[in-house]
């Protein structure tokens, strides 16, 4: 059995959305209720929650959009930036335990207390741009652990899987340029945000480490499998990453009401096999896993238990 780290805490369902928002508490419950009927449920090693420091969250975002998230959320306000990002009074405060807790999680696998892990936290992250909140996200979790791993614990490449069902366009943005993060992009095309057309291939130094295949909407399994097998896996294998972060959304799930994409829950343990087989031989096993989307609350936990499957074995 893996060492395998979890990240999932109360304070976490305190980011109040709202009555009939897809984006709510009740995501976290259903995952962390079906990871329970787990034997491996106990064996999961338990990463705490911490508040990030400001400095980590600048290395993506800018100071004066922190600012302004603090000010504007603790000041009342009830949507930051979009209609879509719904906030109540505490979320800076979530926010910045989300971040943190991401952080502490990539302090464990690097400390060798754990080869993968799972962080279930709201809010979420990839739709975060530089200095703009988007589609329920309010700072970039995934893209601030990135730059984090190389600053902290010197990890030089790293590889960054987005299989949500919307394209990352905050991941995106904020690393276009940096040949070190190669970040990779399933996800239905058209559909929100409207980014990640498959000639999006990166910027300056950062060309060619950016791969983005949008799917039609109506693909399952087979068109998937296809992706990471022809494209993904082999580009990884070339870039050989030391580290990877998925940006793990649950909602390419047949049953999700925010997508046209058929995926089967078991998808989800067929993606983290293959690569775990990536990690295996560039990576010294090293994945770590954080929630971005997933709003049928059925598919969203098969979706995570299957990951996690495929991670404890």
């Amino acid at each position: 059995m893996g060492k395998t780290a979890y990240l999932f805490d109360d304070i976490f369902m305190a980011h109040d959305t709202g009555g009939g928002h897809p984006e709510r508490p009740e995501r976290l419950t259903a995952i962390d209720d079906k990871l329970k009927t787990n034997a491996f449920y106990d064996e999961l090693i338990r990463v705490e929650k911490k508040k990030a420091d400001y400095q980590y969250i600048e290395m993506i975002h800018s100071a004066d959009y922190i600012e302004r998230v603090k000010r504007e959320i603790e000041g009342g306000t009830r949507f930051f930036d979009s209609m879509d990002t719904v906030v109540c009074s505490k979320s800076f405060e979530i926010a910045l335990y989300a971040v943190g807790g991401c952080l502490n999680m990539c302090d464990t696998v690097m400390n060798g207390n754990a080869d993968t892990g799972f962080c279930a936290t709201r809010p979420p992250g990839h739709h975060a741009e530089y200095d703009f909140a988007a589609g329920f996200c309010i700072f970039n979790n995934i893209a601030i652990c990135a730059k984090y791993l190389q600053a902290e614990h010197g990890i030089n490449k790293i590889a960054i899987i987005d299989w949500d069902v919307h394209h990352g366009n905050g991941t995106q943005h904020s690393l276009e340029d940096d040949p070190t993060i190669y970040y990779v992009s399933t996800h239905q095309s058209p559909h929100y945000p409207g980014t990640g057309s498959s000639v999006e291939t990166g910027k300056g130094a950062g060309e060619g480490f950016t791969l983005n295949i949008p799917m039609r909407a109506g693909s399952g399994d087979d068109e998937f499998r296809a992706a990471f097998k022809e494209s993904i896996i082999p580009e990884l294998e070339k870039f050989e990453p030391e580290f990877i972060l998925i940006s793990a959304g649950f909602d390419a799930h047949a049953y999700d009401p925010l997508s046209g994409i058929n995926l089967s829950s078991g998808m989800f343990y067929e993606f983290t096999k293959m690569l775990q087989n990536v990690a295996a031989k560039h990576s010294n096993n090293r994945i770590i896993s954080m929630l971005e989307g997933g709003y049928d609350l059925t598919g969203l936990s098969e979706g995570v238990e299957e990951m996690m499957k495929a991670f404890v074995e």
